[in-house]
């Protein structure tokens, strides 16, 4: 799929950026281009949209991705484990905390050992406000791919995941969630 010539590529806001570099510049390969703008595309389109059940109960998607990260491993983590489970910042994930904690969502309490480390838990509130929030969000993650038929999203989720294996392989990263 070079030249921008997939599937409804000719329309997309990427082909319009290759057309361009290729009128500029047609002695380079934009190939990669086509693939990594379009992921890049995508996520910030994704971004814009909120998720909309988020939305609804006041939460953001990093701070769902914490909530969503002690719920399915089941057992406290520290916010170091927490920031490699949600490739966030330790300083991201300490402010989202407190606004967690804020809300009743999350407990901390410190480490008898070392008091430095504090370990996190869902209250029974955040349990409750994930599994209620979950069946909303994927339906509303289905809506998002509605326009992909089965096979066209298995053979997309097939594709990103050998790229981001790749990509964790070279940054050294563990494949699939920890913990």
């Amino acid at each position: 799929m070079t030249n921008g010539s997939g599937p409804g590529a000719a329309g997309d806001t990427v082909a319009a950026v290759v057309r361009q570099w290729q009128a500029v510049r047609p002695d380079i390969d934009t190939a990669p281009m086509e693939v990594i703008g379009r992921i890049n595309r995508c996520a910030a389109l994704l971004q814009q949209a909120e998720d909309a059940p988020l939305r609804r109960v006041g939460l953001t998607r990093p701070e769902f991705d914490l909530l969503g990260a002690l719920r399915r491993t089941g057992h406290e983590l520290t916010p170091g484990e927490l920031a490699r489970e949600t490739f966030s910042s330790g300083a991201a994930v300490t402010k989202r905390l407190k606004q967690l904690q804020e809300r009743g969502l999350v407990d901390r309490r410190v480490d008898s050992r070392d008091r430095r480390v504090s370990h996190v838990r869902l209250t029974d509130e955040g349990r409750d406000l994930v599994d209620a929030i979950l069946p909303d969000q994927l339906a509303y993650e289905t809506v998002v791919l509605a326009g992909l038929d089965a096979d066209g999203q298995g053979q997309l989720s097939g594709l990103l995941g050998e790229l981001l294996a790749q990509l964790e392989g070279r940054l050294g990263l563990s494949p699939g969630p920890r913990g």
